[in-house]
């Protein structure tokens, strides 16, 4: 068992800039492949960013890429997000997951969810 620890969200404006992190924990010694998904009301849930437990690996969903930045910290099974000029078609909740690091994947694991919201 896995559990995700989700941190940051909130309210921005359009433009701005914003960071998630998420933290794991369950399995002593395990090596945590991560990512986020997010879903917005009435939507269909979207692959965000996925990141391999080494870190090698990185992969963006489409919307997203050139804009946010997924990272990682070993030492503290952390990984986060940078969103950067962040639109109002981000507005959703982001919901960090293992072990997916990219779309084609349906996570085992997942947090509570935080809720970001772009204001025009």
């Amino acid at each position: 068992q896995v559990q995700l620890v989700e941190s940051g969200g909130g309210l921005v404006h359009v433009g701005d800039s914003l960071s998630l992190s998420c933290t794991a924990s369950g399995q002593a010694g395990s090596r945590y492949n991560m990512g986020w998904f997010r879903q917005a009301p009435g939507k269909r849930r979207e692959f965000v960013a996925g990141i391999s437990w080494d870190g090698q690996k990185i992969n963006y969903g489409d919307s997203v890429q050139g804009r946010f930045i997924i990272s990682r910290d070993n030492a503290r099974n952390t990984i986060s997000m940078q969103m950067n000029s962040v639109r109002p078609a981000d507005t959703a909740r982001y919901y960090c997951e293992s072990p997916c690091v990219d779309s084609r994947c349906d996570p085992t694991y997942w947090g509570q969810g935080t809720l970001v919201t772009v204001s025009s």
